[in-house]
């Protein structure tokens, strides 16, 4: 279960992302993401980022700090809409080069 993961919302992160998130994992922790990925997604790039940082850390790389809680990008567990639609704005867009009542006339008499 990727709750169980030392990266927050593992499974909708961008390889992007994963790749910078992955640099303050130690190699147990890592190991545990590898794992999760083959035995879910099997994702052939996201397992060559992984297994590429596992060799890093096996030639002597250091986990960069930090708490996965905090990365940017780490979003709540909760599966709440972060804007609620009482508070979205209403369906009127404007026109596509302003309002039509306050777009000048040009030059029209």
């Amino acid at each position: 279960m990727s709750n169980d993961l030392p990266i927050p919302d593992y499974d909708q992160l961008s390889l992007g992302d994963l790749r910078h998130r992955i640099r303050s994992l130690d190699r147990d922790e890592l190991s545990r993401v590898l794992d999760h990925e083959r035995d879910h997604g099997d994702r052939v790039p996201v397992v060559q980022v992984l297994t590429a940082r596992l060799a890093e850390l096996d030639e002597g790389a250091e986990p960069s700090g930090g708490d996965q809680r905090n990365a940017p990008g780490a979003r709540s567990t909760s599966h709440t809409p972060p804007v609620s639609p009482a508070h979205s704005p209403d369906d009127n867009t404007p026109l596509r080069h302003g309002v039509a009542s306050q777009t000048p006339s040009r030059g029209r008499s």
